[in-house]
């Protein structure tokens, strides 16, 4: 069955490929952007005529996850026009790179309110229209970093996808009884066909930066990096994040996996991950609350 869908971050990277890959599956996409009229507009005209050449429905929305008003405002469009919202997804995201210490706080709460507080804008606006529905999706693109293998100089990026993480995990057992379904999506790291890495921010303290690239440390930055791309296979595809996305929205409700990894490098995050969700299955249990595992579907 056909669903309205929200994508956040859809200019670009799995953002982009999910949109596609959804709406070539049939669905009403919404790919959500900041600033279509400005810095996207290039990106919103290309959505629309990629739309129109594949016989697709691809919409290009205005959206900036730091604004509530933004938030607002698309989400209300999505119902004018379309009377529902079936899934969310939460993938608008920024990466950062770089010695931890070398980021000023200020850049830090820019990428928590971009990658966190972005979410709970847009829960906030979308939640009241779902929760009514009876039957719906929370879609979350995660990391593996949040428990996988950590190389150096990512730690900004880290702790804003941990904490996303964390947030995805209490939202979904609160929502359970609403009709609400919940998915997370966790990529791992992906070097190539994507551009997390090419766009991603720079400490603003460049001084504090200078230190680390002498020293002790001065062959750290280089040594992780050629890691990472050693250990991703050559023919990882982030277009499966996208496939795998479709491969959830297009399971029955009731029957979507809670957590679904696509990491080519392995990095070890499936296997503690797997033992965080399983300890929450026990603990819920045990407090008697084992309904909240699975959403209930509500007439």
């Amino acid at each position: 069955m056909s669903k309205i869908i929200l994508v956040t971050g859809a200019s670009s990277g799995f953002g982009l490929m999910a949109a596609r890959a959804l709406a070539h599956a049939g669905h009403t996409v919404y790919g959500t952007m900041r600033d279509i009229a400005g810095r996207n507009v290039r990106q919103a005209a290309a959505t629309a005529a990629w739309s129109k050449e594949h016989g697709v429905d691809l919409r290009a929305l205005e959206l900036d996850v730091t604004s509530q008003e933004s938030v607002d405002a698309a989400v209300a469009k999505v119902i004018a026009e379309s009377g529902r919202l079936d899934v969310l997804v939460h993938n608008a995201g920024h990466m950062a790179y770089g010695p931890a210490e070398a980021f000023l706080p200020e850049q830090y709460i820019h990428l928590y309110d971009v990658n966190v507080v972005g979410t709970q804008r847009l829960n906030r606006a979308a939640l009241p229209h779902m929760r009514k529905q009876g039957e719906a999706l929370l879609l979350w693109v995660g990391s593996s970093s949040t428990r996988g293998g950590t190389p150096p100089y990512l730690a900004p990026y880290f702790a804003v996808k941990a904490a996303m993480d964390a947030l995805a995990v209490s939202y979904a057992s609160e929502l359970a009884r609403w009709g609400i379904e919940s998915t997370i999506v966790v990529p791992g790291a992906f070097t190539k066909g994507t551009n997390h890495f090419a766009h991603a921010g720079a400490p603003e303290d460049a001084a504090r930066a200078a230190e680390y690239a002498k020293g002790p440390t001065a062959d750290i930055a280089d040594i992780s990096m050629k890691g990472q791309i050693s250990a991703e296979p050559a023919d990882a595809d982030p277009e499966e994040v996208a496939r795998e996305i479709v491969r959830v929205v297009d399971t029955p409700f009731g029957k979507r996996p809670f957590r679904v990894h696509i990491d080519p490098s392995d990095d070890g995050a499936a296997v503690v991950n797997a033992v965080a969700d399983r300890m929450r299955t026990e603990v819920l249990t045990r407090f008697g609350l084992a309904d909240l595992l699975k959403p209930r579907a509500r007439a």
